[in-house]
């Protein structure tokens, strides 16, 4: 029997200063970063055997995403945020978007904050 146990949930936020065309992708990727980088799984590799790189497939981390635009992601390169596991990523309307400023030299294209929440959560298959 195959019994997936929930190991840890963590919450990130993420925010781009710049608009890039109301494209959340960089936003999300920073609160997958955020969310990750507040935790570590300490014990996970002896309490499950994890002892080979293709044992970490084991692990499924599902990230969901409250963006302000779930339209303009590019879902590809947010999951390349996700260091290993088994993948799975969901998004939902939701975020913020703030007023910010606009300044071309930066390659702004509107003067829009934009901020993304991740939920990350990692279970693993035990055998």
């Amino acid at each position: 029997m195959n019994k997936e146990v929930n190991y840890i949930n963590q919450i990130g936020m993420g925010v781009d200063q710049h608009g890039h065309n109301d494209d959340c992708t960089n936003a999300a990727i920073k609160a997958i970063k955020n969310a990750i980088s507040n935790n570590c799984l300490t014990g996970l590799s002896e309490i499950y055997d994890l002892k080979k790189p293709n044992d970490l497939l084991r692990m499924k981390v599902h990230v969901k995403i409250g963006l302000p635009y779930p339209e303009n992601i590019n879902e590809k390169k947010v999951l390349k945020a996700i260091p290993f596991g088994e993948k799975s990523i969901e998004f939902v309307k939701g975020g913020l978007v703030a007023q910010g400023i606009m300044i071309k030299e930066l390659g702004d294209t509107s003067d829009k904050i934009i901020v993304c929440n991740a939920a990350v959560n990692v279970s693993i298959k035990e055998l």
